[in-house]
């Protein structure tokens, strides 16, 4: 194995900006996105990526030269939660202005756009909206025409839009001109039509914009002249021409989880290298029922893919005694994997590179603060993320092949790839597994609880047609025990949670409002067959303020 002393993605980094391998159409034709701190800005990429055109965020203050090299088609400013009137707030680098390419700034990205080119924006405190507006055309627009949710008389056609500001646009830079209006947003909509920068004060990226996907499609396709060539086949094949072109005549080594992403990783690259990839699973005792089987089923029996099965769940489960801390949980879970994983892999021989399921989101939430201090929008992700979690010492070179791609990416390439739905539509599972849904410490006893209780949730969904219906859904093991009755005896056993959640971006989520008779029916089946349990409750916090995992 040759020694990498700094892992090596499946892109280069200049800059600050992903620069994707060779020059191919499918990353030429590419949008930026400036990120100036808002919640829905992987929100607006994918959408973006939806419209067939490929994408990619950075924070706002990406270097000039970064944004030259680049070169989009087209630039997105998203929106933020800071104020354009007050000093210090983050602006648009001055190249992209330089460059004449077609621009929309979209809430906060609205704003700073006018002030850089000239106009004025002024503090709104009073006159504020946050949620449902009805958006007014004033005058024509190319980019909005015929884009309607209500034919209006004499006011002009009326459109749904989510607004989120405090502050308005007050003056329009030269060129521009008013396109829409709402009651409390003078400058809804903005546009200097000779040199394609548009304005709008609401969000076309959140599901309330009714006609938000349209209009983003039509900046990014008619526009910005992308011809929409992101698509699911395409991604496949530059995937593989990527891989072998990076790997060579080299042996790949794969950790198997049995998630979506890795599940996916090992499909695509067995079709790109075939026997040259190799498979570690490392059944750890915290997966779900029966999973290791169902791994083993669908790619070393179904698909021919070489997989190693280890049972570590001893070795697992050793190092959680009496660590209760959540941090420490995904630690020393992570710890044992790569011991795990490293023992495997020293017993192979002539395999110099190691393939992860790091996926685009873990890519922008892993960058942190900027060097240059002045921080960014992204935050560090979770411990038992993929990005930086390798030993400093390992010694292959890293393959990423779905490193530019979303979650729902993954699952459609998946698809493509002849997997089996019920395994790329599964909802998330966290790294470290049951470790992290059994509160406090974890022991065999709770995970087998556990296991049967989330089984019996989660085939319920399936049998009533609510599976799909929410965006995840799982148990939780509660480490107290509460009074019970059986027959004409009382009993003290344990108490399991239950938490099913609606989301489009896992940012926010509400809690899933499942049917009153269905919860009931899975009480009574998870009382009726595991003893040890007395008590079933559902979580119904929504996220904020509780999160979607309860550890």
């Amino acid at each position: 194995m040759s020694v990498a002393t700094s892992v090596q993605g499946s892109g280069g980094v200049q800059g600050g900006l992903v620069a994707p391998l060779g020059d191919d159409a499918l990353h030429e034709e590419r949008i930026l996105i400036l990120d100036f701190g808002g919640q829905t800005t992987q929100l607006i990429a994918r959408r973006v990526r939806e419209a067939g055109v490929y994408c990619e965020i950075h924070p706002w203050h990406t270097s000039d030269a970064a944004v030259r090299a680049y070169a989009p088609r087209g630039v997105i400013l998203s929106g933020g939660p800071e104020s354009v009137t007050e000093a210090g707030a983050p602006t648009i680098p001055s190249a992209v202005l330089e460059l004449e390419v077609p621009l929309l700034g979209i809430c906060y990205g609205q704003q700073a756009m006018v002030q850089a080119l000239g106009g004025r924006v002024v503090a709104t405190r009073d006159k504020a909206e946050f949620g449902y507006a009805s958006m007014r055309r004033v005058a024509p627009c190319a980019w909005l025409d015929g884009l309607v949710d209500r034919p209006g008389e004499a006011d002009g056609d009326e459109l749904d839009v989510w607004m989120s500001h405090g502050d308005s646009v007050d003056a329009l830079p030269e060129g521009f001109e008013r396109v829409a209006v709402s009651d409390s947003a003078p400058f809804a909509a903005i546009a200097d039509e000779a040199r394609h920068r548009y304005g709008i004060q609401f969000h076309p990226e959140v599901t309330h914009t009714t006609q938000g996907q349209r209009m983003l499609s039509r900046f990014v396709r008619d526009i910005c002249g992308c011809r929409g060539l992101w698509t699911a086949g395409n991604i496949i094949d530059d995937a593989i021409e990527r891989v072998r072109r990076q790997v060579g005549e080299g042996k790949v080594l794969l950790g198997l989880s049995g998630g979506v992403d890795s599940s996916v990783v090992a499909a695509l690259l067995h079709r790109a290298i075939g026997d040259r990839l190799t498979c570690v699973f490392v059944d750890n005792g915290l997966l779900r029922l029966d999973e290791g089987d169902l791994v083993m089923a669908t790619f070393a029996e179904s698909l021919g893919v070489r997989v190693i099965r280890v049972d570590a769940e001893e070795e697992f489960l050793r190092s959680l005694e009496g660590i209760s801390d959540p941090e420490e949980k995904r630690r020393r879970i992570g710890g044992v994997f790569i011991d795990v994983f490293e023992r495997e892999a020293q017993a192979l021989s002539d395999v110099d590179w190691l393939a992860q399921g790091t996926i685009y989101p873990d890519v922008i939430e892993s960058a942190g603060p900027g060097a240059d201090g002045k921080g960014g929008s992204a935050h560090l992700i979770k411990s038992h993320h993929n990005v930086g979690g390798l030993p400093l010492d390992m010694r292959m070179k890293l393959v990423e092949p779905l490193r530019e791609l979303f979650k729902d990416e993954v699952r459609r390439i998946g698809v493509d790839l002849r997997l089996p739905p019920a395994m790329v539509q599964r909802h998330p599972f966290p790294g470290p597994g049951l470790g992290v849904r059994i509160l406090g410490e974890v022991k065999k006893e709770y995970a087998d609880i556990l296991r049967a209780a989330d089984a019996i949730f989660i085939e319920a969904l399936e049998r009533h047609g609510l599976y799909h219906s929410v965006s995840q859904a799982f148990a939780v093991f509660l480490p107290v025990k509460s009074v019970g009755v059986t027959g004409d005896g009382r009993r003290y056993d344990w108490v399991i949670a239950l938490r099913a959640v609606e989301t489009v971006d896992f940012m926010t989520a509400r809690a899933a409002h499942l049917p009153w008779p269905f919860l009931d029916e899975v009480s009574r089946h998870i009382c009726n067959a595991i003893p040890q349990v007395s008590r079933v409750t559902y979580d119904i916090s929504g996220k904020p303020p509780a999160t979607i995992e309860w550890e």
